[in-house]
């Protein structure tokens, strides 16, 4: 056996061979998963782009996606050359996160945005509950909103009333408004004001009583975000310790660290710290993090 493995006659076809009938074997869920990566990450940007009333250019994406991706990998693997095994393995960490940087960084803007939306919610069903006061109609009230106020209230409201406008029910455009923003203050909203146009209520006394649920639930979030600032500061310096440790020993002494990058065993041990180090802010991130 051990004359066959050392006779590279036998041993690369035998390594293509099994090479191809496991690629062969997992071939739908390989290309299923570069498909979710790749495409599947691409068109949660565009839906993004567009709940958040940005102007979508679906080739600009594309291209700022594989920039992001493919040529940050390029460039790192050239600046390791001629490094080819520690080129492939950063290249290829630098070409996955840059393929799933952009939807991160989206999905961080679509979350600030619609925390902005439920605060702005406290003004917004003010001027509602008063406009109703006043004798004025839910969709009145709406506009009032939209011609007082702005930010993200106010451009789905815009929305919501353009879609009546458009011939939609009132429920069903008020429907749509709580689906794009999954939120607990909005589905209360809108369930609130679809029962009440149904059954019949009064509008001001509701939205007055959101406004206080909402108003409690701030504080609370306040309050555990307080509590909670110290857990998730330390599990950002944890994270960033034995990254900062390893470049300043780059910088004092390279030669101490080089065989992490040198040799078989100190690519293990990378790739185990990243693992370690992935797991361990994930686990961190979810025990700071308190939903209410």
């Amino acid at each position: 056996m051990s004359s066959i493995l050392g006779n590279d006659f036998f041993f690369i076809p035998l390594f293509g061979i099994t090479v191809f009938i496991l690629a062969y074997l997992t071939s739908d869920r390989i290309l299923e998963f570069f498909h979710k990566k790749s495409l599947g990450n691409r068109k949660i940007i565009i839906d993004l782009m567009d709940r958040m009333f940005f102007d979508v250019d679906k080739k600009k994406i594309t291209t700022i996606m594989l920039l992001s991706s493919f040529g940050l990998g390029v460039i790192v693997f050239l600046i390791v050359w001629p490094n080819i095994w520690i080129g492939l393995l950063f290249g290829g960490v630098v070409t996955v996160l840059g393929w799933s940087a952009p939807k991160w960084v989206m999905e961080s803007m679509w979350e600030r945005r619609c925390t902005l939306l439920t605060n702005q919610l406290v003004d917004g069903l003010t001027i509602m509950g008063n406009s109703v006061k006043a004798g004025q109609s839910l969709n009145q009230a709406m506009e009032r909103v939209v011609e007082n106020m702005k930010g993200p209230l106010a451009q789905e409201m815009s929305l919501v009333l353009n879609k009546i406008r458009l011939g939609m029910s009132t429920e069903e455009s008020l429907n749509e408004f709580a689906e794009r923003i999954p939120r607990q203050d909005v589905q209360m909203l809108v369930t609130s004001v679809n029962i009440l146009k149904e059954t019949g209520g009064n509008l001001a006394e509701t939205f007055a009583t959101i406004v206080t649920t909402v108003r409690e639930r701030q504080k609370v979030e306040k309050k555990i975000q307080a509590l909670t600032a110290q857990g998730t500061m330390q599990a950002i310096i944890i994270t960033l310790v034995p990254f900062v440790i390893l470049g300043v020993f780059l910088l004092v002494d390279p030669n101490y660290v080089m065989p992490l990058f040198t040799r078989p065993l100190g690519w293990v041990a990378l790739a185990l710290m990243l693992a370690l180090q992935t797991i361990g802010l994930v686990v961190m991130k979810k025990i700071v993090t308190i939903k209410v």
